[in-house]
């Protein structure tokens, strides 16, 4: 018999007020009362040209198997002026936190494929991102790394699950109405770093920065 995670959150924001409830939701990563509505977006179409879909993303990177597959997003900071951006591999769930100096898509182009080119080619090779306008340049991201970028469906961040769950352990440390521009990038490195030295458990309890070596050394 087995129980899934959408259940036990249902129980839990059922009666959010119950003792026993209001201990289980202080060990929740994010310890929100009670589970907000998606927000509605304004606009019925895409405004990202050339967007290829998340159903055509070849198969098995579904699987974790191969390295060098990404998902990324951007966490937006006080009164929705600033944000950083955030790339996590799939299979060895090694964090990249990235500066930028505005959400335009001409600088999140230019800051993630500078991030990008400092990884070794084999880790190169796609990144599935949400609908955010700021990824309205992604072609140029693509002509600068060389990866290929896919689309996730809109309301779909399950499709992302990897970066969801990451942005939710940086939220630890930089929780919603942080100003982003008083933040250097000295400590965006420190977050990364201890991110990326966490053992996990659904990577055996190794860390993203093990399995990143590992698969560099296999190359080599």
């Amino acid at each position: 018999m087995s129980i899934s995670h959408e259940a036990i959150y249902r129980h839990i924001y059922t009666r959010p007020q119950a003792s026993l409830n209001k201990k289980l939701i202080k060990l929740l990563a994010r310890k929100k009362t009670r589970r907000r509505p998606p927000k509605k977006r304004r606009g019925t179409g895409s405004k990202i040209i050339n967007q290829v879909s998340i159903d055509n993303r070849p198969k098995h990177i579904e699987n974790r198997i191969e390295i060098g597959h990404w998902e990324g997003d951007l966490i937006i900071g006080k009164n929705h002026k600033n944000a950083i951006g955030t790339i996590v591999e799939r299979k060895a769930r090694y964090t990249i936190i990235i500066k930028l100096n505005s959400k335009k898509a001409d600088e999140v182009a230019k800051m993630f494929s500078k991030k990008l080119n400092q990884l070794n080619s084999i880790f190169k090779k796609s990144i599935t991102y949400d609908n955010g306008i700021e990824m309205a340049r992604h072609e140029k991201i693509t002509q600068n790394t060389g990866m290929k970028i896919f689309f996730a469906h809109p309301y779909s961040s399950w499709e992302r699950g990897t970066n969801e769950n990451t942005n939710g352990l940086i939220r630890r440390y930089l929780p919603k109405g942080t100003d982003f521009n008083q933040i250097d990038e000295k400590l965006l490195m420190k977050i990364q770093e201890k991110l990326n030295n966490r053992p996990r458990k659904i990577i055996g309890y190794k860390t993203p920065k093990e399995i990143m070596d590992s698969e560099l050394k296999n190359v080599a």
